[in-house]
């Protein structure tokens, strides 16, 4: 596409608002910038969209959420599933524009006739996904760009199962979306005609309290929790997680929680921290500095739209980060030793993540399935067990910090996986064990399992520095990082498996 062209094409187009294209003549003379502004769409992928905020058809602003909301409107209304009155349930995090992109997102589908469920503030993505399942929705929106830096935001969809959209789903609402070429094919409408309608709706406060209980029925043993005296330390880091961790632990009985004050309230600006991802060690700052100061067991921090959390232990004084792989097998042996898991008990993990999780169901008699790397393709096997009434789903997770350890969502759900970690720290602290030690019990029983992380750049030249291990790895935030895994009993020598993926942030 000529990017020339489509400039001019927006600075003509009486669709496009005058703040729009004010900004646009503002770079009338940054060829570059208007190059990289309109070289192309914006493209809608399986997982929906996510880009730099802008004017620009390769920017995320209110025209091409527009845009992507009228192709799955498009996509719903041809759909054997959609029965009229199903609705779309619709959320947003902490990020610049969310509560904007919401409402246009809202009212291109109440244009269409689709009634949707909008939630008055920012909701964490899990509750999203438990939202449209528990509403009866034909399908859900989530604002959200994770744990991407401030400049970013994004746009997720949903299906009825409360899923993100799997193949060939995927693939058909792309398709919808690519055939809207022109603004004049977009439709909206105004807000208090879709109230007028009954199209336009807020979501109940049912839906919270439903969601809160689902989390809470995660805990295998509420009796230890009251009695604690776990510290635990968490942030939100600026993002939706601080109602729902907070409500979920104190309803559950524990009385030291501590929240790093700087961080609690939601902010998309993320003044805090250089990258708001609690896969990096530096997001941890502020809330290590509280935990040394209470002398905390255990810091949790959530991203964002809170469905990744992090995880930080006290152990011999100093605090050990925990990779994503560390914290489930942690979750996988807590789960498998304190419950009573039926035959047809299935534990789902994905194909670059540790192959310790199979040593462990192993010792429990208990199935372990391997999927591709995303937790939609979780999601798919959760439904394909509600079907079949084969398996029985126990816990999934996926070595980039994601976690889901009920049916109730089909998502990830950080507020959960807080929780539950939280409560196997005090189990084990009340046999005077960190989550630390504990872990150190699991490599001596299963056998040492070892990953790392080799960008691009170190696969062509060789591991560098920038390689991290266990206690130090992170999401490296530039370029294309694949992931390097030693697995199997691997010990220093470095033996065992190899395996490069594609990891699909």
């Amino acid at each position: 596409m000529n990017y020339r062209t489509e400039y001019e094409k927006w600075l003509n187009d009486p669709a496009i608002d005058l703040q729009t294209k004010e900004e646009l003549r503002s770079i009338a003379s940054n060829e570059s910038e208007i190059q990289d502004r309109f070289f192309k769409h914006l493209e809608f992928g399986t997982g929906g969209m996510r880009g730099v905020l802008g004017a620009g058809c390769n920017r995320l602003n209110i025209y091409t959420i527009r845009k992507a909301t009228q192709g799955l409107a498009n996509y719903i209304l041809s759909s054997d599933a959609y029965r009229p009155g199903m609705g779309v349930a619709i959320a947003h995090d902490c990020r610049r524009m969310s509560p904007e992109f919401t409402m246009e997102a809202a009212l291109v589908l109440n244009a269409n006739g689709i009634k949707t469920y909008v939630f008055d503030s920012l909701r964490p993505t899990p509750l999203l996904s438990f939202a449209v399942r528990h509403l009866g929705c034909i399908a859900g929106i989530v604002i959200t760009a994770s744990h991407n830096p401030p400049e970013y935001n994004g746009y997720k969809v949903y299906w009825d199962d409360g899923g993100q959209c799997p193949y060939p789903r995927d693939e058909a609402i792309i398709g919808e979306v690519n055939k809207i070429s022109d603004s004049s094919m977009v439709k909206t409408i105004p807000l208090e005609e879709a109230k007028a309608q009954n199209l336009y709706n807020i979501a109940p406060p049912e839906v919270d309290s439903g969601f809160i209980q689902n989390v809470k029925s995660c805990c295998l043993n509420p009796d230890i929790i009251p009695e604690s005296d776990l510290k635990i330390v968490f942030t939100p880091l600026h993002g939706a997680g601080n109602v729902g961790v907070r409500r979920a632990l104190a309803e559950m009985g524990f009385k030291y929680v501590y929240v790093v004050p700087e961080q609690e309230h939601p902010d998309g600006e993320f003044p805090t921290v250089s990258y708001p991802n609690p896969e990096e060690k530096a997001a941890f700052t502020m809330a290590l500095e509280l935990a040394a100061e209470k002398d905390a067991d255990i810091v949790i921090a959530t991203d964002p739209d809170a469905d990744r959390v992090g995880v930080a232990v006290k152990h011999n004084g100093d605090y050990i980060l925990l990779t994503g792989n560390q914290t489930g097998v942690l979750l996988t042996e807590y789960i498998l030793s304190q419950s009573k898991p039926p035959k047809n008990a299935t534990v789902i993990s994905t194909i670059v993540s540790t192959n310790m999780t199979r040593a462990i169901t192993n010792a429990y008699g208990v199935e372990y399935m391997e999927v591709l790397t995303g937790f939609k393709y979780i999601g798919e096997k959760i439904k394909e067990f509600e079907a079949s009434g084969n398996n029985t789903f126990i816990l999934g997770f996926e070595e980039s910090y994601g976690y889901l350890t009920g049916t109730y969502a089909r998502d990830k759900d950080a507020i959960a996986a807080a929780l539950v970690i939280c409560e196997a720290a005090a189990f084990y602290k009340k046999q005077g064990l960190s989550l630390y030690d504990a872990l150190q019990s699991l490599y001596k029983k299963y056998g040492l399992h070892k990953e790392t992380i080799v960008s691009n750049d170190e696969r062509r030249g060789g591991v560098t520095g920038n390689q991290r291990d266990n206690d130090q790895l992170a999401y490296q935030p530039t370029g294309k990082p694949r992931w390097f895994q030693i697995s199997g009993d691997a010990g220093l020598s470095k033996r065992g498996n190899y395996r490069y993926h594609n990891r699909p942030d």
